[in-house]
């Protein structure tokens, strides 16, 4: 049986912290009709999914970091967070499937984009449920240590709520600094 990944990221466009992916290899007991786009289902439904899926596949996460998101941006940090999540795994797929129209620099492994697809292949679904919860996680522990901003509920996005803590506490060292509107009130 051909071994087949897929892989998506979260967090691109949140002006705060890394940048995560996820590859999963679904299991061919899993239950795929259950599977969407993390960005359509409900916090606690993709939670509950989460838990699922790592206890009926092989996965892994990978992160870019604020610092490296600076320095090479946000396309380059996503790629490089996917081949991370991808180097991870502990079994190489014959195949992976990435969301989007870009492709990680990746040797020995074949790669296919799909645009659009954690709306239409099961395993990239898993993997952006994965990588959603996780990265929600992280930012929602770095709320408690930075009450003002509302984390927990904007997860880093440039709501008008966070841009007025910004306004009202400054930035923090997880803002990044290279995006808008941050770059502008440096």
């Amino acid at each position: 049986m051909k071994i087949i990944a897929g892989v998506d990221e979260v967090g691109r466009g949140s002006l705060i912290g890394p940048v995560y992916a996820a590859a999963v290899i679904l299991n061919k007991s899993i239950d795929t009709k259950l599977l969407r786009d993390s960005k359509k289902l409900t916090k606690s439904k993709r939670e509950i999914l989460s838990k699922y899926i790592k206890k009926n596949s092989i996965w892994a996460i990978g992160k870019a970091s604020v610092k490296e998101i600076e320095k090479i941006n946000i396309l380059h940090a996503s790629l490089l967070a996917m081949k991370r999540a991808i180097l991870k795994l502990r079994k190489k797929p014959c195949l992976v499937l990435i969301d989007g129209n870009k492709l990680p620099d990746l040797k020995n492994y074949k790669l296919n984009s799909v645009v659009k697809g954690d709306q239409k292949i099961p395993s990239i679904s898993a993997a952006s449920i994965i990588a959603k919860v996780t990265r929600d996680k992280m930012v929602s522990s770095l709320g408690k240590k930075f009450k003002g901003y509302h984390w927990d509920k904007n997860y880093g996005y440039g709501t008008k709520q966070h841009l007025k803590a910004i306004k009202s506490f400054g930035i923090t060292s997880h803002h990044r600094k290279t995006f808008l509107p941050i770059s502008k009130m440096r």
